[in-house]
């Protein structure tokens, strides 16, 4: 039986530390991990029996390979537990370390095999790229005419999904943990305390935090409390042959294979086949529960009829593939409903706007991440931190424009693409345009490419010859015109569209205290001064990062990421203290920013201004509010690709007039648009550290080499205490900037860094510099592989390059350009 205490168990007016609402893997997966976590003082609350939504009909696939690094970290904990779990909680699991291969059937799948493989080091998992003729010999009955290679995992598999799942509720139950069923959650109520109120048919339960792990019913958990999540259920359906004779005769299990080509994966279940469909036709996939997308409250162990038709196209495939699966009938068809986000990943944090109301849903795959999701979001819960970067899971990066239409269409979208290659650089068309500038249409009738930053479309590069990209994990067609694009910032001068900036306004007579006490720099003391600064956690952990510009002693101008506007919304928010005389207002919308930069930036602005922008009246690391054009604005002298040149922060209706003066008085400086492309490439030049990737919640700005950011003479900013225990403790891995011996491809992080046969760090991101001449990358490293000279090698698409750490940025390290 599973653990848990029954109907009608709960106390009134009862107590609990917190109350997850959703009995599935994501939900249990949580609960154990918080009770490991010493959170033993947790209620889960069911409607129904624990797995009845998603988890009891799924699969139980528990893939190795995974696209993303930190969420290859999920996979490969669960993959741990799973096998040894149930010796530690004496509860059935059935685990079947059968391993998988992935095939492939083009070099740019290759490619990606090489690329994810360099994580397995770094990570602890083994993993190997097989030709076709090893492949047939682990797989003898797959047909591999056309496939070009293979990726093997060893120690991943399949597991039971309802015994997985009560085996996490069973250990959780055993530390302490309590779990009611058949209880139904109607409302949830924010108490004048700051604690909520879990309102259910059976009683009440106060609590300090409230997680939403509903799965298929998410929204509705969610729309109790004001918010919404962007879930669509999606169906999913896979079938299960007649007897395999082959099967009955083998010694071992068949891996599970994913193919790609077919869209499916396939896999030996006891003696028969598994099929598993992911349709991509454009009306191929289904919405479970359309057209109001969410199951009613009394839906439990809910299946939909087969559909052989939507499939047959796939199964297909998989019979050319097995072709001795033809003559098979199909004893069992499992047709149920996944939920999908947008962009693939879960929801894993804190509820924008809400103080600990969290999310732990949204996994189409929940049962090979509920066990790590789980212990990072149980970390990050009681720690206020996770030892991997969980930005990409946080559920902030979804804003208001994640409308209905918005949420269905990528939802669709990333069902249809569950085994597509994710292409570096390529841009989906789904759910486009949702945030634009002014200038957008002018942009874009000189060839510009945008790509999308949390939801605003912003120039990634410009197609000045009418080419498009050749999508690769190397170099590709687009080298020389980023070349170009970053030629015009080095040589001339270059101007940027980058309104997506995350924009706050704090004014009043605290907002110096209440920004130094968020801050780990000290804001500017006078009037015009920009700083550089970072919001830590109590654990000394980076959360962002921030220029903070001082346009009065009680107005500020704090600029963030784009994917960080809600985050850092709720965390000036929530850094408000009782008497504090401080409004914070999201000014995001407000403002279009215009990057004019390049030696030449200075003559092109000073025909367009009567003020004097010369070093001694307008100095670099400063703001004026001026007029250019007739346009009144914001003047920041600062850039994040380090020339001359200034940030120009206008009112977003007078972009577009901006925008045109601009451009006519550069004509005669050699004036060009560039993206993020060459953006990326002149950072790497300068060393600029890029936030949520070199700057991330899983390190401090000691491992960061960021100590000179912290305010020598403040004492009272979040985190300085657990910071300087860090430094006082020593660390276990340092950022270092360095050069590379590459030919075709680059740096793109993730990648492992050797030292002989000893893997000693990840690097994190890199980029070709076209002014040096130079492959630059950035790599976290243990200390001694960190003093500048050292030398090592970083494997590239599986190939070992020499790599040696640099003393200084490769470009202009003095800062003489951005101080002419």
């Amino acid at each position: 039986m599973a653990a848990g205490r029954g109907k009608g168990d709960i106390e009134m007016d009862s107590h609990a530390r917190t109350v997850i609402v959703g009995g599935g893997n994501m939900g249990c997966g949580l609960l154990y991990h918080l009770a490991e976590e010493g959170w033993t003082d947790s209620v889960l609350v069911e409607k129904g029996e624990l797995t009845s939504g998603s988890t009891w009909h799924a699969a139980g696939q528990c893939p190795h390979f995974v696209g993303s690094y930190n969420l290859a970290k999920i996979h490969h904990y669960s993959n741990l537990l799973y096998p040894k779990l149930e010796k530690i909680t004496g509860q059935y699991v059935s685990w079947h370390g059968c391993g998988g291969v992935r095939l492939a059937y083009t070099d740019v799948e290759v490619d990606w095999f090489k690329q994810v493989a360099g994580f397995a080091a770094n990570i602890g998992f083994e993993i190997e790229i097989i030709g076709p003729n090893e492949i047939k010999s682990i797989v003898p009955y797959l047909n591999v005419d056309g496939v070009k290679a293979g990726v093997r995992t060893f120690t991943d598999g399949h597991v039971d999904p309802a015994g997985v799942c009560n085996a996490m509720a069973a250990g959780a139950g055993q530390m302490g943990a309590k779990i009611e069923r058949r209880t139904l959650v109607t409302d949830i109520n924010q108490l004048p305390s700051g604690e909520w109120e879990v309102v259910t048919d059976k009683g009440n339960i106060a609590c300090e935090h409230v997680v939403n792990a509903a799965g298929c019913y998410a929204r509705q958990v969610a729309q109790m409390v004001g918010a919404d999540v962007p879930i669509t259920n999606m169906l999913h359906q896979y079938f299960v042959t007649d007897t395999v004779e082959e099967f009955v005769e083998a010694d071992t299990e068949m891996p599970v294979i994913r193919d790609p080509q077919a869209s499916c994966y396939y896999r030996q279940e006891q003696n028969s086949g598994l099929i598993g469909v992911y349709e991509t036709a454009e009306d191929g996939a289904a919405e479970a529960w359309a057209p109001r997308g969410i199951p009613e409250w009394d839906d439990e162990n809910e299946l939909f009829e087969a559909d052989y038709e939507r499939s047959m196209p796939h199964l297909e495939a998989v019979l050319k593939r097995m072709p001795i699966w033809v003559e098979l009938g199909i004893k069992r068809v499992v047709h149920g409903a996944i939920p999908h986000t947008p962009d693939a990943n879960s929801l894993l944090g804190p509820t924008g706007g809400l103080v600990n109301y969290w999310m732990c849903c949204g996994s189409a795959i929940g049962i090979a991440q509920g066990a790590g999701a789980g212990k990072y979001l149980a970390q990050w819960m009681v720690h206020g931190d996770s030892e991997i970067n969980m930005h990409e899971f946080d559920p902030r990066r979804f804003g208001s424009w994640t409308n209905e239409s918005y949420v269905r269409a990528k939802s669709f979208e990333d069902y249809n693409r569950m085994y597509a290659l994710p292409a570096p650089g390529e841009e989906l068309p789904t759910g486009r345009l949702l945030r634009t500038t002014p200038i957008y249409d002018k942009l874009r009738n000189q060839g510009c490419v945008s790509t999308v930053a949390f939801g605003w479309e912003r120039p990634k590069w410009f197609s000045t010859d009418g080419r498009e990209e050749d999508y690769s994990f190397r170099r590709n067609n687009l080298f020389d015109l980023i070349g170009k694009e970053c030629k015009a910032v080095r040589k001339a001068v270059g101007v940027l569209d980058l309104s997506s900036f995350a924009k706050f306004d704090v004014t009043r007579v605290d907002a110096e205290a209440h920004l130094n006490r968020l801050y780990a720099n000290r804001v500017a003391r006078k009037d015009g001064g920009i700083v550089l600064a970072h919001m830590l956690s109590p654990e000394g952990r980076i959360l962002s990062e921030s220029t903070i510009t001082r346009l009065a002693k009680d107005r500020y101008y704090v600029l963030s990421g784009a994917a960080w506007e809600i985050q850092d919304m709720d965390r000036l928010m929530a850094g408000i203290v009782e008497g504090d005389d401080v409004k914070v207002e999201n000014v995001t919308d407000a403002f279009g920013v215009l990057v004019v930069a390049g030696p030449r930036s200075r003559d092109v602005l000073a025909a367009l201004t009567d003020v004097d922008l010369t070093n001694q009246s307008f100095k670099w690391l400063t703001a004026q509010e001026i007029e250019v054009a007739g346009v009144a604005l914001r003047a920041l002298r600062i850039n994040y690709i380090g020339e001359l040149g200034w940030e120009l922060h206008t009112p977003m209706d007078r972009l577009a007039e901006l925008y045109d003066a601009v451009w006519q008085a550069g004509q005669d400086h050699g004036i060009a648009n560039f993206g993020v492309y060459a953006v990326n490439s002149l950072r790497m030049e300068k060393a600029y550290r890029s936030s949520g990737v070199e700057l991330t919640n899983e390190i401090t700005l000691i491992e960061a080499d960021m100590e000179r950011f912290m305010g020598a003479d403040k004492d009272d900013f979040i985190g300085r205490a657990a910071t300087l225990q860090r430094k006082q403790d020593g660390i276990v891995a340092q950022l270092v900037y360095g050069e590379i011996d590459a030919d075709d491809a680059d740096v793109r992080g993730g990648e492992v860094i050797w030292a002989g046969n000893e893997c000693i760090g990840v690097a994190t991101s890199g980029d070709y510099g076209y002014a040096t001449g130079k492959s630059l990358f950035f790599a976290y490293v243990e200390p001694d592989h960190a003093k500048p000279g050292a030398s090592f090698e970083i494997e590239v698409l599986g190939e070992r390059h020499s790599a040696t750490v640099l003393v200084e940025a490769a470009y202009d390290p003095a800062n003489e350009r951005l101080r002419a």
